[in-house]
């Protein structure tokens, strides 16, 4: 699994956030049973940036703090898990994740945890909305919770 990591920010990382981010997209991904090929990039963006991706595809003219751009239906996701024999593309692309540094620092600030814990949550919650999770509803919200914080345990960063 490859995480492909681009920095477009001027906003300062914490030492070594990169490459733990990279460590939990690939950690996600493969929670999720994507094959070995998968992979996928995260782009860390300033809050313009993401306001101007979040206008221009959800119509929401407002900063926000991770978008998922999916290049596969859930049914498909599910098939390529269950099959990926039939998906022999290297790498077999999944979709971007595009993270907001500036609200993430202000998240984490008001959520009392640091930056690098924020980060690698976002990056979570926007991988698994690439493989068919939303929070639409609150069962729906509940089940990718319950998902984002195992991934994230298990990768030691509790909250």
């Amino acid at each position: 699994m490859d995480i492909v990591l681009i920095k477009r920010t001027a906003t300062a990382l914490p030492h070594g956030v990169e490459a733990r981010l990279e460590a939990v997209g690939r950690a996600a991904l493969a929670a999720e049973g994507m094959p070995d090929h998968a992979e996928v990039a995260v782009t860390l963006v300033d809050d313009e940036e993401i306001r101007v991706l979040n206008r221009d595809y959800r119509g929401k003219d407002a900063p926000t703090d991770v978008l998922s751009f999916p290049l596969w239906e859930p049914e498909e996701v599910a098939d390529i898990r269950a099959h990926p024999e039939r998906y022999p593309e290297r790498p077999l692309l999944v979709g971007d994740v595009v993270i907001s540094v500036e609200t993430a620092a202000r998240q984490a600030e008001e959520y009392g945890h640091g930056l690098e814990r924020e980060l690698a949550y976002l990056c979570v919650h926007g991988m698994l909305h690439l493989l068919g999770y939303d929070h639409e509803d609150e069962a729906a919200r509940a089940a990718m919770r319950a998902r984002e914080e195992a991934i994230l345990t298990e990768l030691g960063l509790v909250r």
